[in-house]
C-alpha cells in the first residue's frame, strides 16, 4: 500500500522534489525573501506619502524664509498713553503682572484681599504705595517687572488696595484727566 502512495498518475515511481534544485537557487530564494517585501514596503510608503516633497533646507532661498532671517531682532511699540481704551485697568494688570506673587503671597507679598496684611501698608496712603510699587520695595521689583506706564501701575495699586479694604478712587490718564477739567470749566460757564 505504501507502494501505491508513491506512484504518479502514470504509475511510475517518482520521488518527491521541490522546486529548489541547487544551492544557488536556495540562495536567491532566501535574498528575494528579504528585499522584496522590504522594496513593496519602500514603495508602498511613497505611493502614500506622494506629493511635492522638499529637501532639507529647500525653501532657504525663498522670499519667506529670507524675510525672516533679515527682520529685526526688536521691535518698537508705540502706545499712547493718554487714550483711555488702549489702557489696562487695575484689575487687568493685576492679573498680568502683580498676581503672580499678590495671589500666591510668595515673597511674602500681601495677599489680595487679606485686610489686615494691608492695613499697615495702607496708612502711607495712595501715593506712598504707588512709590513702592513704581521704585520697588525688598523683593519687588520696579513695576513688578512688568512694562505697563505709570497710570496703569497706579490703578493695580488702587485695585490692591481697595481689596485689602482701601477705598481710594483710580487714577485717572492725563488726557482723561485733561479733558475731564475742560468739561468741568465749560459747564461752569
Amino acid at each position: 500500500m505504501s507502494d501505491a502512495q508513491h506512484q504518479n498518475h502514470a504509475g511510475h515511481d517518482a520521488p518527491h522534489e521541490g522546486p529548489i534544485k541547487t544551492p544557488k537557487q536556495l540562495m536567491f530564494t532566501v535574498v528575494a525573501a528579504f528585499v522584496v517585501p522590504v522594496v513593496v514596503i519602500i514603495m508602498l510608503t511613497n505611493f502614500v506619502a506622494f506629493g511635492t516633497k522638499s529637501g532639507a533646507g529647500s525653501d532657504g532661498m525663498s522670499a519667506e524664509a529670507v524675510a525672516r532671517r533679515i527682520r529685526p531682532v526688536g521691535s518698537v511699540e508705540i502706545k499712547d498713553v493718554n487714550d483711555p481704551a488702549a489702557m489696562k485697568t487695575g484689575e487687568q494688570v493685576f492679573q498680568a503682572q502683580c498676581a503672580s506673587c499678590h495671589a500666591t503671597g510668595a515673597l511674602n507679598a500681601p495677599k489680595l484681599g487679606d485686610a489686615a496684611a494691608w492695613a499697615p501698608r495702607l496708612k502711607a496712603g495712595v501715593d506712598g504705595l504707588l512709590q513702592s510699587a513704581l521704585k520697588g520695595k525688598a523683593s519687588m521689583p520696579p513695576q513688578g517687572g512688568g512694562e505697563f506706564s505709570d497710570i496703569e501701575i497706579g490703578r493695580a495699586v488702587v485695585y490692591l488696595a481697595n481689596q485689602g479694604g482701601a477705598s481710594f478712587a483710580e487714577p485717572k490718564a492725563p488726557g482723561a484727566a485733561a479733558s475731564g477739567a475742560a468739561a468741568a470749566s465749560a459747564a461752569s460757564k
